[in-house]
């Protein structure tokens, strides 16, 4: 019928599966130090390590790799409770994600830090900064105890096959003019391929659209 109004194709949001497998862990030398924590284990400098990086840096991934050859049990730093620490530990190592100083049961914590040096136990934290400042005096000197690893901002190699890797995550085909394109104009953080790769999946489905140079320069103009 004339002047019929077409229907907007409708985005949704559906789960990407992201492999957290050695294999699929993209090395240079930005994460460098914190593979070779990783593959270093249980040969450490200390028991309980400190994995420190920007948000999409590798954290969760080389902790997932570490939590596979250990067999470490993993919690989020934020749902750590006191009645928790004996089974957290049971197996004699733990990964605790996303330590932030503002969101912790602070003696929890302290708890399970001492039950682990008892038990001589094996402990991987990450978090974004080093958080050395929480309100319990014994907890701030343990942490700043801590030796921490830290990974750095992508470099050029690593940046490009981040953008690589997010798009086949998300089953995104993409030729080398897009991520040539991504890789000029996007900001050299993880974060920034992350959203970028998101963009342009739920934007060509909303629109019907290939993923084109075209496309991605729209859609970063649009979201300057």
């Amino acid at each position: 019928m004339a002047g019929r109004v077409q229907p907007r194709q409708l985005a949704f949001a559906l789960a990407h599966a992201e492999s957290f497998t050695r294999d699929d862990f993209l090395e240079g030398p930005a994460n460098a130090a914190g593979l070779a924590l990783v593959d270093r284990w249980p040969d450490w400098p200390n028991q309980t390590m400190f994995l420190v990086g920007p948000e999409g840096s590798g954290k969760s991934h080389l902790a997932a790799i570490w939590a596979e050859q250990s067999g470490a049990r993993s919690t989020s730093a934020h749902a750590l409770t006191a009645a928790e620490v004996p089974g957290a530990l049971a197996t004699g190592a733990l990964v605790i994600e996303d330590l932030k100083a503002a969101d912790i049961d602070e003696r929890a914590l302290f708890h399970l830090l001492n039950l682990a040096r008892e038990e001589d136990a094996f402990v991987l934290m990450t978090a974004r900064t080093s958080p050395t400042e929480v309100e319990l005096r014994d907890l701030r000197s343990r942490l700043r105890a801590v030796p921490a690893v830290e990974l750095l901002p992508p470099d050029d190699h690593l940046f490009r096959a981040l953008i690589v890797k997010f798009c086949a995550d998300r089953q995104l085909a993409v030729d080398e003019t897009v991520v040539s394109y991504l890789t000029t104009r996007l900001e050299r953080s993880y974060a920034a391929v992350r959203q970028a790769v998101e963009l342009l999946d739920t934007e060509a489905l909303r629109l019907g659209r290939p993923v084109t140079r075209a496309l991605a320069a729209e859609l970063l103009r649009s979201n300057a």
